[in-house]
């Protein structure tokens, strides 16, 4: 008995020694982080080493769909739609993927880039963008496979470049900042929106504040959006609140009248139960 204890024992000790064994990894992971304008964009990929091997051409063939890196795909992402040298590419995350060559390069924006390695086939649906661009011969040896961010002086448009070997393939993004910029200066010199006011109203009555000025607040929202039968409900709510059910009845029954035009039952009923309630 004491044989089979021990025996037990030397295996789940094995077992722990084995689960706390760290080594490092032979293309550690990396991200590169870099905003451009006023967009943000990141590169998730792996970094594997040249270790005095000969690498475009033979470890990474020409002509051949690579997944540019190791590990897994490599993962481009950006917070707005923008344009790799001049292709609209639309806000999120996609797989980077290349086909390389001596003199050019393929690099394809794939939608599929949660996987393992480079699909054996590009399904074309998935293509987001592809464009081709040319390979740049370096002085220097790059050791370790790396993205890399530059000229980004205008405030718009920078390089994203792809280097490892003595090659470097550059590509250009152009991000829509001066729409970004132009939208925001707009809807601030324009004041609050129809949901601000409305946002604001709600939580202010949800939260037991100042109900007079909840009310008018939601009464601008109101103004500015009528047919928002959901805000003239609130209104009459704070209506009710502040003692006014004659006020709160009349804006409920406007909200009524909206809601069965728009078919929404629920709201309906909401305003006729309320306005039963008010009346007596």
């Amino acid at each position: 008995m004491r044989t089979k204890l021990l025996t037990l024992v030397l295996i789940m000790s094995a077992f722990t020694f084995q689960a706390q064994i760290k080594t490092p990894a032979p293309s550690p992971s990396a991200k590169i982080e870099q905003a451009i304008g006023l967009t943000d964009v990141s590169v998730d990929y792996s970094r594997p080493a040249v270790r005095g091997r000969t690498i475009y051409g033979d470890l990474v063939p020409y002509g051949k769909l690579w997944r540019t890196g190791a590990n897994m795909r490599t993962k481009f992402t950006t917070s707005t739609d923008l344009s790799i040298e001049g292709e609209d590419l639309k806000k999120g995350s996609y797989a980077i993927l290349t086909i390389p060559n001596k003199d050019t390069w393929d690099v394809i924006f794939y939608t599929e880039y949660e996987a393992g390695g480079a699909p054996a086939t590009l399904d074309e649906s998935k293509v987001a963008v592809k464009v081709t661009v040319k390979a740049h011969p370096m002085t220097g040896n790059m050791e370790n496979f790396t993205f890399g961010f530059n000229n980004l002086s205008d405030g718009s448009s920078g390089m994203m470049h792809i280097m490892w070997e003595k090659t470097r393939v550059s590509l250009k993004i152009e991000t829509p900042t001066d729409a970004i910029a132009t939208k925001s200066i707009d809807k601030v010199i324009a004041g609050p929106s129809a949901n601000d006011y409305f946002g604001a109203a709600s939580y202010y009555r949800s939260s037991g504040k100042d109900l007079n000025k909840a009310l008018e607040w939601v009464t601008k929202a109101v103004e500015m959006n009528p047919d928002a039968f959901w805000m003239s409900r609130q209104k009459s709510l704070i209506q009710a609140d502040l003692g006014d059910k004659k006020g709160a009845i009349a804006t409920a029954q406007t909200s009524l009248a909206v809601a069965e035009k728009a078919g929404n039952a629920d709201y309906v009923k909401m305003n006729k139960e309320s306005i039963a309630e008010w009346s007596k």
